[in-house]
């Protein structure tokens, strides 16, 4: 069985145009997530979906100088891009993530796989942001490629095919839903990089623990915001767009 992390990204962002690529400490915020990345214990492939657009050649040119799997598709259709990233690479599992979140924490990816691992005869998709507990940007999904495969031909509403996994947990009498919860509720942290003032906080964040401590996790940038409550309000009135979990 093929577990791999296929991430979306692309340059052309309605709200904040070419985050993913935008530069801390002279490195691009997603060679930062590529790096936390693969750091997780229980994928065995790390796969970035872009798109066949030129402006997202930047993205392919980053993934060639990590040596990191790209898979180019559709800009609108992103459940249609994950459908054939997942079947050109011949996955079995699924871990979607979105290229938004430079902070996710290796760990937290390792729990919501092992929750989804120990637990396939009970759940079809398992994920720790529908019951939101963990800090935003944390946020990871699991499911099975034959799960992947029914929404891919069934779903046909845009909603569906632009945000890849509404057409599955919206449907919780067909599909079962596990969900991964925080020891407590940090749902109220902002770690996503959908705007400028996003970003300004993500960069704070790196720049004071990276260069100390590359591998932080979760709990170190919790530690880090309790020494610097100020930062929480860069971000705090940024709502996430519309049709959130």
């Amino acid at each position: 069985m093929k577990t791999a992390i296929i991430v979306q990204a692309r340059m052309t962002s309605t709200r904040f145009p070419g985050k993913v690529l935008k530069q801390v400490l002279g490195k691009p915020l997603l060679e930062y997530q590529i790096e936390r990345l693969q750091r997780v214990k229980l994928a065995d492939e790390i796969l970035i979906a872009t798109t066949t657009n030129e402006t997202d050649e930047p993205i392919v040119e980053l993934c060639n100088r990590l040596a990191v799997a790209y898979f180019r598709g559709s800009e609108e259709d992103v459940l249609g891009r994950y459908y054939q990233a997942a079947t050109e690479h011949k996955v079995d599992i699924v871990v979607r993530v979105t290229s938004d979140c430079p902070l996710i924490d290796p760990k937290v990816i390792d729990e919501v796989i092992d929750c989804y691992l120990k637990n396939q005869s009970n759940y079809d998709y398992v994920s720790n942001s529908l019951e939101r507990t963990y800090p935003r940007g944390m946020d990871t999904e699991v499911f099975s490629f034959s799960t992947l495969q029914q929404a891919f031909w069934e779903a046909t509403a845009q909603p569906d095919r632009e945000h890849v996994t509404p057409f599955i947990y919206r449907q919780p009498s067909r599909y079962s839903l596990g969900h991964v919860i925080y020891s407590e509720d940090c749902s109220h942290h902002r770690w996503t990089v959908d705007t400028p003032e996003d970003f300004e906080l993500i960069q704070k964040i790196i720049e004071a623990i990276y260069p100390i401590k590359p591998n932080f996790t979760l709990e170190d940038c919790l530690s880090l915001l309790k020494k610097h409550p100020e930062w929480y309000i860069i971000n705090s009135h940024v709502t996430q767009k519309k049709y959130d979990k």
